[in-house]
């Protein structure tokens, strides 16, 4: 991820996503505060995201893409409450970001099964390359 305007429109759109269930939930917010601070976005940038809609700009870049939609996808179980809407949401942004879908449910089902909700970057990549054959 290169400018500065993709880090915002990211953090954008993972902060829309964690309020999607109506409440922000402290795990959320130091989570989302530490993917801020590895995208270098100061602390009021971060804040005033919060009360800004601003429209989401898909990465042009699938290995970016697939890192964004597994980080939304670690936010969506950081709360420790998996929601319905989240579940509908995070399989729509899958999509308007242009992976696929068989792959995004894969992941979405390998990280329910795993008990601290993560899959090794070797298992994320090879399930969304799978689909090119």
């Amino acid at each position: 991820m290169n400018s500065q305007e993709e880090k915002i429109g990211l953090l954008s759109e993972m902060i829309a996503f964690a309020v999607i269930d109506g409440v922000l939930h402290d795990r959320e917010y130091d989570f989302l505060l530490m993917v801020s601070e590895e995208l270098g976005i100061d602390k009021d940038t971060f804040l005033q995201l919060f009360s800004k809609r601003n429209e989401f700009k898909v990465v042009k870049d699938e290995f970016h893409r697939i890192l964004h939609f597994y980080r939304l996808a670690l936010l969506m179980h950081c709360d420790g409450i998996l929601h319905e809407r989240e579940r509908i949401f995070i399989n729509e942004i899958g999509i308007n970001m242009g992976l696929n879908p068989q792959a995004t449910k894969r992941i979405l089902k390998l990280m329910e099964d795993s008990p601290n909700q993560m899959v090794e970057a070797e298992t994320l990549i090879t399930a969304f390359q799978e689909q090119h054959n």
